[in-house]
This record gives structure tokens, sequence and C-alpha cells, in this order.
């Protein structure tokens, strides 16, 4: 059957906020179901898409929100679109329960910590990342996703810059080989692999 040309629009819209939707409820169950059981009780979680102008960032990324009936919370995000968030890439960026405690008394707890002490305190919040400064890599850098990478090494772990919200942080500073200095917003394999 042939469609005429804003109907068959209409139709992919329409199958886009479907998938959307659906991703959204799929990570709000991963989400409630990662917290630990002594702390979900009344914890309201809400999943986003945000958009991001800047070609340096992912073109989308998953926003989820966790509020405790404290009045506690905070966020994370995950730089993909929903309906392309996997199990993995959402505990691989999941607070520990020491944060998630914290924001369920309603204390803060920034996540990841940014602090570059060697505390042992710190150390037992920040999430391991999957390569060392020096590592050779490969980065997205377009939309294409066969020709839109560059190579390049990591530079900087747990690179931030100071116009960023106190909260933001990306989880690698890049120098690309052509000499370009890029962030990865997201320690996964749709953003960054290894060369």
């Amino acid at each position: 059957m042939f469609l005429p040309k804003n109907e068959a629009a209409i139709t992919d819209t329409r199958a886009s906020e479907q998938a959307r939707r659906e991703g959204y409820a799929r990570i709000e169950a991963w989400v409630t179901e990662a917290i630990p059981a002594e702390i979900r009780r009344g914890v309201i979680v809400s999943v986003q898409e945000v958009q991001c102008g800047d070609p340096e960032c992912a073109p989308i990324d998953t926003a989820i929100a966790i509020l405790f009936p404290s009045g506690g919370k905070g966020m994370l995000g995950i730089p993909l679109e929903s309906k392309d968030v996997s199990k993995e890439a959402l505990l691989d960026v999941f607070p520990t329960p020491q944060v998630l405690t914290a924001w369920s008394r309603g204390e803060d707890a920034e996540w990841p910590p940014m602090d570059d002490d060697d505390d042992e305190n710190d150390a037992a919040y920040r999430p391991s990342l999957r390569f060392a400064i020096g590592t050779r890599v490969k980065c997205r850098v377009g939309p294409d996703p066969v020709t839109g990478w560059a190579p390049g090494r990591v530079v900087q772990l747990w690179y931030r810059e100071p116009s960023w919200p106190s909260n933001s942080w990306a989880p690698y500073k890049i120098e690309l080989d052509d000499g370009r200095n890029i962030f990865a917003p997201g320690d996964v394999d749709q953003i960054i692999r290894e060369a």
C-alpha cells in the first residue's frame, strides 16, 4: 500500500514516539529494580531525552531523575536515545548504593564525584572506567555509524569544563590525531572504543 508523503511521515513519527515511550518504560523499570529494596519505596523515576546542539556531544542524551520521598534527588545521563539504552549501559553509569542512600536521606551526593583527592571514601564512589590515560581509542564524532569515527588517545579522566553545572562531567577527554580535543560524554561503545 502506498501512503502519501505526509501520511508516511506521520506514521514514522508515531512509530518513533512509540519506541521512545517503550524505552522510557524499560529504563524506569531497570532503575527501580537497581535501587536497593530498603530505599525503593515511594521513589519516582523520570526519564526523558535531551537534545544537544554541541557537535562535541551525543546528539541525544537520555536523562534520568530519581526522586525520593524525603525530597532527595539525583540525576544521571546516558549519551544514547532511550530506545538504544541497554540494561548494561544503564548499570555502567548507575550510582553506587552509598550515593543512592545519601540521596534517599535528602543529602547531596555528587555522581560521579569530581573531587580529585585520592581519599579512600571518594574512590569508593567513583565508577571504574574502561580506558586509562594514554589508551588509543576511536571516538564517535559524526552521525554516520560507519564513517563518523576519529582516532585519538585519552588524555584525561573525569573531565569537566568550568562553565558546566557542578554535577556535569565527562568520563574522558580525548586528543584526536588531527589535533582537536573533544570529550566523550559516556563510557559506552557507541561513543568511545578501543582503537
